[in-house]
């Protein structure tokens, strides 16, 4: 990884020649995060459906994530950059809950401040589950990682549901 800032933030790339993947973390104000993922897009020729965009989910309870093609960005001013940036709202997005506050008026500093502890942990397993589906989301099995993603573990047979 290393700073581009031709890219507008920090790359890096995995695989071999002809089938490469690149990651880039964008060093702007969130607001202006497509700048970088148009940039990278365009210099490498990269279609709007194969880029992925992970981001936080306000609209989610902590620790759930859902992965999908397309859609609006409800409200999410990263996103509508990005969707401004690409031409197209058709891009992956790779969301992780992280719950609301309740108040509009305060979702500003609540997305700027740490979460609680308890919070932070069920984030932090939603990442781990977003890591353990990395090597479809890479391999660009994208329907595959959804299903993983999306399906709950079922109990064990014989044994009882928990409710």
């Amino acid at each position: 990884m290393r700073s581009q800032p031709k890219f507008h933030g920090v790359t890096g790339k995995a695989g071999r020649a002809g089938n490469e993947i690149w990651f880039v973390m964008p060093q702007t104000y969130m607001n202006a995060s497509g700048m970088a993922v148009g940039a990278l897009a365009r210099f490498y020729k990269i279609q709007a459906d194969e880029c992925l965009v992970v981001h936080d989910e306000l609209d989610f309870a902590p620790g759930m994530v859902k992965l999908k093609r397309g859609g609006g960005v409800g409200g999410h001013n990263g996103l509508r950059d990005v969707a401004d940036q690409l031409g197209t709202q058709d891009y992956w997005r790779l969301r992780i809950g992280i719950g609301h506050p309740g108040d509009k008026n305060v979702v500003a500093d609540y997305v700027l401040s740490s979460p609680p502890a308890a919070e932070r942990e069920l984030i932090d397993s939603a990442i781990e589950r977003c890591l353990e589906v990395s090597p479809l989301l890479l391999a660009g099995d994208m329907h595959a990682a959804m299903l993983k993603l999306h399906t709950k573990e079922k109990p064990e047979q014989g044994s009882p549901d928990v409710k």
